[in-house]
């Protein structure tokens, strides 16, 4: 209200003040029975019409006025700093939050012994969301306060988060962990989702714009089938389902990535500015000619070939 009374009066006599310092003194208060009504009423004059009909006439500039003095002269405008704010985890900044946790405690890769029993153990694609919520409100957590790295994952969920009712598979696979593999976890469960939405014919990038969504051409999918025979498959779908994630379903960043990259080149610079250890074979192997604009493509058909080696 304040602000708009500057806009339509063109004055800028207000101050601001923090939300965590305000005081009765700050606060706009009024009741309209007592307060407004009479001031309305006073400003309104009747005019008796022929034919013995009454008509009203307000001056809304008077009134303007007078409740502009009256109730809003003097008021403060208020910031935000103070306040607590909410942010559903959906609209989380998780580069940031991973930042925060690196600052608090090492972070490590998930063997891939782990990974393997982990995949065994949340099978199901209920399984797999309950999962990487609970290792979201975990992280929420860790980017807070920290903890101990080399405390199980299972332990800090159920003796320091309280959350002890999750199901026995989701509390299996967390024990194949400690808090610093919380990232690790996250990142392979958020990929593990997505493949199995794959295995329910469901599109796990319905938010990732169609400009990153192109068909390969029928040469780019033979060079890719080539390197994918002769890739780690599971460190592959990882980054490239992170970098896809974090960065092309971010609208705060996405328009800052051109499909017209080169895909190799584009993976290649986002796991140096994570400080993560590039994959040679993507560096060395990776078909130069595939671009951006075929990422999803691409991480499906390396997802599918996953899937083909497990069914054998």
């Amino acid at each position: 209200i304040i602000h708009t009374v500057e806009k339509f009066s063109k004055e800028n006599n207000s101050y601001s003040v923090d939300a965590s310092e305000v005081t009765d003194l700050h606060v706009v208060s009024y009741e309209v029975e007592r307060d407004l009504i009479p001031l309305i009423l006073s400003n309104c004059q009747y005019q008796v019409e022929q034919g013995g009909k009454t008509s009203q006439e307000f001056d809304l500039e008077k009134i303007q006025q007078q409740i502009s003095s009256r109730f809003l002269q003097g008021k403060p405008l208020l910031t935000l700093k103070g306040i607590p704010t909410l942010v559903y985890r959906h609209d989380w900044n998780f580069e940031h939050l991973f930042m925060g946790i690196k600052n608090k405690m090492a972070q490590s890769p998930l063997p891939s012994s782990a990974i393997g029993a982990i995949s065994g153990q949340l099978q199901s694609y209920s399984d797999a969301c309950e999962a990487l919520s609970v290792v979201e409100v975990t992280l929420g957590f860790l980017g807070t306060a920290g903890g101990d790295p080399n405390m199980h994952l299972n332990e800090y969920v159920q003796d320091i988060l309280r959350m002890g009712d999750q199901t026995t598979p989701v509390l299996e696979a967390l024990s194949r962990g400690q808090l610093r593999h919380a990232i690790a976890f996250w990142q392979f469960l958020s990929a593990h989702k997505s493949e199995q939405l794959l295995r329910l014919k469901r599109d796990p990038f319905r938010e990732i714009s169609s400009v990153f969504k192109a068909d390969l051409s029928p040469e780019s999918a033979k060079l890719l089938s080539t390197f994918l025979n002769h890739t780690d498959l599971d460190a592959f779908l990882l980054e490239l389902h992170e970098m896809m994630v974090l960065k092309l379903r971010n609208t705060q960043t996405r328009d800052s990535f051109n499909p017209k990259w080169s895909l190799r080149d584009t993976l290649v610079s986002y796991m140096e500015t994570k400080d993560s250890d590039v994959l040679p074979e993507v560096e060395s192997q990776f078909p130069e000619e595939i671009l951006l604009s075929s990422c999803v493509s691409v991480w499906k058909a390396a997802a599918a070939r996953k899937q083909d080696r497990q069914a054998r």
